[in-house]
C-alpha cells in the first residue's frame, strides 16, 4: 500500500513526531490484514474513507477522528474497500499537550476526537474532506494543532519529562527507573505518576514496549542477525525473555513475527 509521509511545522516538532496517509482502493472482495501491535506512541486517525474492522474490538466509532492512547495488547486490523487515511504520530508525551486530559485515561482506548475537541473538529474533518492533496492536507492539520497550542500551552511537568525520555531513547530502554526518576528530581512514586499522566502507561510498561520497537529497528537495519544476538543487543537477559515479550505485545514468537511481518520499528524511525 502506498504512503505519504510529512514532519510538521517546527512549532510541533516536539510535540509531533510525524503526518502520514494512505489512498488506496482494495480490489472487491479482497482485504487486507495488518498486525497492530504497542509502538509507545498516542496516534489520532482521520478515516476519510472506508473505515476498518478491528479483530478484538468490531467496529471502530462511527465518528472519522479518533484518538487512540497507549496499546496494551496486539490486535489485527482488517481493511477493505476505499481507504483513506490521514494520521498524526505524536512523540510519547506530545499529545497531552494538545488534548489536556491525563494520557493514562486513554490506555488501551480508542476514543472519538469530538469528544473532547467538539469545537475544532466540525471544521477541520470538512477541510480534510475537500483538500486535495496530501500536504494541503498537512497545512489544515499544522493550523489545527497550533491553535491547540496556543489555547492550552504548555504543561509544566513537560521539560522534565522530555529529558527522560531522551534518556530512554539513547539508551533504547534499557535503563532502570530509579534512575530516570532521580535524574527528573522526582521520587520513584512522583515520577510514575507524572510519566502516566503524560504519556499514557507506565514507566515500566513503556521500557518494556521501547525494547520491542529496538529489536524490531535492529532487525530492520540488520536482517540477518540470529535471534540469539538480537536478544542480547536489545537488553533481554536471555532469548526466552524475548520471546515472553514477543508474545506479550505482538502475539507471536519472533522467529514467526519475523516471518509473517515485517521488521520495522514505528518508534525508532529511519
Amino acid at each position: 500500500m502506498p504512503f505519504n509521509f510529512a514532519q510538521p511545522a517546527h512549532s510541533l516538532s516536539p510535540f509531533v513526531k510525524q503526518y502520514w496517509a494512505l489512498d488506496n482502493v482494495m480490489p472487491q472482495g479482497q482485504n487486507h490484514t495488518q498486525r497492530i501491535i504497542p509502538t509507545g506512541l498516542i496516534e489520532l486517525t482521520i478515516y476519510l474513507g472506508d473505515k476498518p474492522i478491528s479483530s478484538d474490538r468490531g467496529a471502530f466509532s462511527s465518528d472519522p477522528s479518533l484518538l487512540s492512547g497507549q496499546q496494551k495488547t496486539p490486535y489485527d486490523l482488517i481493511v477493505a474497500g476505499s481507504v483513506s487515511v490521514f494520521s498524526i504520530t505524536f512523540h510519547p508525551p506530545g499529545a497531552q499537550v494538545f488534548f489536556n486530559i491525563p494520557m493514562e485515561e486513554l490506555y488501551d482506548q480508542t476514543i472519538s476526537l469530538r469528544s473532547i475537541q467538539k469545537e475544532f473538529v466540525d471544521q477541520v474533518e470538512a477541510e480534510l474532506y475537500e483538500a486535495t492533496s496530501f500536504s494541503v492536507r498537512v497545512g489544515i492539520m499544522n493550523q489545527f494543532l497550533w491553535r491547540l497550542l496556543q489555547k492550552n500551552g504548555e504543561p509544566d511537568e513537560q521539560p522534565r519529562l522530555v529529558n527522560s525520555l531522551t534518556q530512554i531513547d539513547q539508551s533504547m530502554g534499557m535503563v532502570d527507573i530509579a534512575t530516570l526518576a532521580k535524574e527528573a528530581c522526582l521520587s520513584r512514586k512522583q515520577y510514575e505518576r507524572v510519566f502516566k499522566s503524560n504519556v499514557g502507561v507506565s514507566p515500566k510498561r513503556f521500557l518494556r514496549i521501547i525494547r520491542l520497537q529496538h529489536a524490531l529497528f535492529k532487525k530492520q537495519t540488520s536482517p540477518d542477525m540470529s535471534l540469539t544476538s538480537l536478544a542480547y543487543d536489545c537488553g533481554y537477559y536471555d532469548q526466552s525473555h524475548m520471546i515472553n515479550d514477543f508474545q506479550l505485545l505482538t502475539g507471536m514468537s519472533p522467529r514467526q513475527y519475523f516471518s509473517d511481518c515485517d521488521a520495522y520499528s514505528d518508534y525508532f524511525l529511519l
